[in-house]
């Protein structure tokens, strides 16, 4: 048998949920006639009585109540696809892009305060390496590392920071007889790569005329150097940010008072046209306030 017509399934579904087939006129647009005329033919198709006419109104059959339901779920399904594919969504999307590094230790951790705070407003947020240009409507907020020397959009710096050093809390050991950096029996220096000469950099600041490390382990962000540094056996020079879960948690600790300042800084980055997205402008204002003025 082949499927109904659609009208008359419209027609039938709604006078079954109204028992009634002027309701469901109204609610179709139609006129009660055509309505009774569609569920005709729709049981002369079907071969059965699908309603008792009733003096005021109708009931469903037997074989109509069974029929209803497959053609309800139906409409439903076919509603819920309609809408998955096709529907404007509701609530706003703002896109963010940040350093693998920055995104874990600094955005991810304090996401569920701004959907707290704007649970209209969706977050959806990737990560890169290094970026310093927006490509084909990807973001609509970059969280970049440099100079702010970016030609797009609106540039914010977020904050300048100094670096400090961690390392295992089982390499301090010689702190007991020891306070100078000198003395740190380094087994290995930690390096992200691309900020290779931190090291000498502190050197040179504090004038410690500091050695070379016997070995190197480079990185490609600050987040993988981190975790490696977990396991022991050597130190790094880390953004004082990005140090601090790991501080607060104990994997890590700064055994040195040293901090070393930082040329660059985090900077946030809006694409073209975003000022005038109000979701946006919500975000940028949130994500300056996470760093203390």
């Amino acid at each position: 048998m082949k499927t109904p017509h659609p009208t008359w399934l419209l027609a039938f579904e709604a006078a079954a949920r109204y028992g009634s087939f002027t309701a469901a006129a109204t609610e179709l647009n139609l006129t009660a006639a055509a309505v009774s005329q569609h569920i005709r033919l729709l049981e002369k198709h079907v071969g059965a009585r699908l309603f008792e006419r009733l003096p005021r109104g109708v009931a469903l059959t037997d074989i109509g109540q069974a029929y209803a339901q497959p053609v309800r779920q139906s409409f439903a399904e076919l509603q819920r696809a309609t809408d998955g594919l096709f529907a404007r969504p509701s609530r706003r999307v703002v896109r963010v892009r940040a350093s693998i590094t920055w995104a874990a230790l600094i955005l991810a951790p304090r996401l569920a305060d701004f959907r707290q705070a704007h649970p209209e407003i969706d977050i959806q947020l990737s990560t890169f390496v290094w970026s310093d240009r927006f490509e084909a409507g990807n973001s609509d907020v970059d969280i970049r590392w440099g100079h702010g020397d970016w030609p797009e959009g609106a540039v914010q710096l977020l904050a300048h920071e100094s670096a400090i050093v961690v390392c295992h809390p089982a390499d301090t050991a010689w702190l007991a007889g020891h306070r100078d950096i000198r003395d740190f029996p380094f087994a290995c220096l930690h390096h992200v790569i691309g900020f290779e000469t931190e090291w000498q950099r502190l050197s040179d600041h504090f004038g410690l005329a500091l050695p070379a490390p016997p070995q190197r382990a480079r990185y490609d962000s600050s987040l993988l150097a981190l975790w490696a540094m977990t396991t022991g056996g050597g130190a790094m020079i880390v953004l004082e940010s990005f140090a601090r879960p790991f501080l607060d948690s104990g994997q890590l600790v700064a055994p040195l008072p040293h901090r070393v300042p930082i040329s660059g800084a985090h900077y946030m980055v809006q694409a073209d046209g975003a000022g005038r997205n109000d979701a946006v402008q919500t975000f940028c204002r949130w994500a300056a306030a996470l760093y203390p003025a």
